[in-house]
């Protein structure tokens, strides 16, 4: 881990930073509010002590099966067993590692040898997909399988999930250190290497603060919670906020705008975090049903480009809510806490910094903060990651407005963002240049009001047939890989703009498209 002793010593005076765990907060909450509600996903509502003599129980099978500190990975929809698994492997001293279920078997191998995953719990079947058949395949390959656990449905030859609170283990569980690692994200890079991001007990609960104080969240507020549980803001919504700030986690495992106003009316929603699609969906959805959802307190935008006008239509109809943009990564969450108490520069700019100290040099956004992440898993891949000052190196461009507002820019890092997620395009020019009507490929993205990008694949074309989107997409799930990575447009040139040194010069490519 990367470790900071004057930066440490000042996140711990100033709070952020504390000795006790999520582990406390959990015995504490159940202990104190028993019966308060603290997740609800469809008819299942859980509390407190609930949620607790779960995760106990599971924490217990978990010590049995594995050594402390192994990696305990699920790959689920949002749903409420997910709560159990993240918060029992925290309470065995494991690292958890939320994955996304849209992933394939390309991205999941990779994971599962990387992270050295011992456990994986997934789905039986959901949207369609077999996920007992993935893991069949994968883990027929591996040498040291991760035991695989699957959580509604048939299980085939693996765990059904339920097994694992038949025995009621006992004992004493492990007494945790606030500053080690306690979770691994997964995020897509430059390289097309995804990399394992790694944060502690500590880093999340000064995210946790930071949001408490500067998005109006008080005790029995509630979140809907529609954005994958497998990022990292989705991750603390349902699992972290619910026990740090008092506030219930209202879970979707599938985002349908109308259902999310009748459920937002329903359990009296004050919070909702999401990309630009869930803000522009939602507001759709709440004209058609003629309501202004009046306990809507904070809709905060963020992980992609977010129109002013979507802001300032938002802020207009829901009357009574702050509707702001912020910026941030895996990396360093929540960078920017937006402007709540300011309509115009919550549309125009990303708002200010919270906790994080942001630097601009030479136009790149730089931030350092308790929130940030400890490392990576992989030590090289904190190779020009950081500067001497410890700064992480967003690969964003932004500038300063009206004296201390940031605005991002663009970005100097070669990253598409549509639907807030990641897809890194040379992951994708790798595979798509072995199509035989493939000469050259580059993959930009350009634009989208909607989704904020889409991906368009420039391609210089050989003398056997080029592939159109379909056949890209098919291409692509034959390697295995996640159908959101696949270009939605395809554009054929005579040839691809480069520099002197022959390398491709895609902001011409992103100019000449838009």
């Amino acid at each position: 881990m990367r470790v900071d002793e004057k930066r440490s010593a000042d996140a711990y005076r100033r709070g952020l930073w504390v000795h006790d765990t999520l582990a406390e907060a959990l015995r504490d909450a159940a202990t104190s509010t028993p019966d308060r509600t603290v997740l609800v996903d469809g008819d299942i509502r859980l509390t407190c002590r609930e949620l607790y003599d779960r995760a106990v129980a599971l924490a217990h099978t978990l010590m049995s099966r594995m050594p402390a500190g192994s990696v305990v990975s699920f790959m689920l929809p949002n749903w409420h067993e997910a709560a159990v698994i993240y918060h029992g492997a925290t309470l065995a001293g494991m690292v958890v590692n939320p994955i996304l279920p849209s992933l394939r078997d390309h991205e999941l191998t990779f994971i599962l040898h990387d992270a050295d995953v011992r456990a994986i719990f997934v789905p039986s079947v959901f949207n369609k997909f077999d996920y007992v058949a993935m893991l069949d395949r994968l883990t027929g390959a591996m040498s040291a399988p991760p035991e695989v656990v699957v959580v509604r449905g048939d299980a085939g030859d693996h765990t059904p999930f339920e097994t694992l609170f038949a025995g009621g283990g006992t004992g004493v569980l492990p007494v945790l250190n606030a500053d080690t690692v306690r979770m691994i994200l997964y995020t897509s890079g430059t390289t097309g290497r995804p990399k394992g991001v790694l944060h502690n007990h500590n880093s999340i609960h000064a995210l946790i603060r930071q949001i408490g104080e500067h998005w109006r969240v008080a005790a029995g507020d509630t979140f809907l919670v529609p954005s994958p549980i497998a990022h990292i803001g989705g991750s603390i919504y349902a699992f972290e906020c619910p026990l740090l700030l008092g506030s219930t986690a209202v879970l979707m495992q599938r985002w349908d705008p109308d259902a999310a106003v009748t459920l937002m009316l329903d359990e009296r929603v004050t919070h909702m975090a999401g990309a630009t699609p869930f803000l522009d969906g939602l507001l759709a959805a709440a004209e058609r049903a003629g309501t202004r959802l009046p306990e809507l307190k904070v809709f905060i935008c963020g992980g992609a480009s977010v129109p002013p006008s979507l802001i300032r239509s938002a802020t207009a109809y829901f009357e009574k809510a702050a509707v702001s943009r912020v910026y941030g990564s895996t990396e360093v969450p929540v960078t920017t806490v937006g402007s709540l108490d300011d309509a115009e520069h919550a549309a125009d700019t990303d708002g200010r910094p919270g906790i994080a100290d942001i630097e601009l040099t030479d136009g790149e956004i730089r931030a350092r903060g308790p929130q940030m992440l400890v490392g990576y898993l992989h030590p090289e891949d904190e190779t020009d990651a950081f500067d001497g000052d410890g700064y992480f190196r967003t690969g964003d461009l932004g500038r300063w407005v009206d004296d201390g507002f940031l605005v991002v820019t663009g970005r100097a890092k070669d990253i598409i963002i549509r639907n807030g997620e990641n897809i890194s395009p040379k992951e994708i020019e790798d595979i798509l240049i072995g199509h035989p009507g493939v000469a050259e490929i580059a993959v930009v993205g350009i634009p989208d009001e909607r989704t904020g990008e889409r991906a368009c694949a420039v391609v210089v074309a050989t003398d056997q047939p080029t592939p159109d989107v379909a056949g890209m997409r098919t291409l692509l799930e034959e390697h295995g890989v996640a159908r959101f990575k696949a270009p939605e447009q395809v554009v054929v040139w005579e040839a691809l703009p480069k520099n002197d040194a022959g390398k491709v010069l895609k902001h011409r490519i992103r100019a000449a498209l838009t």
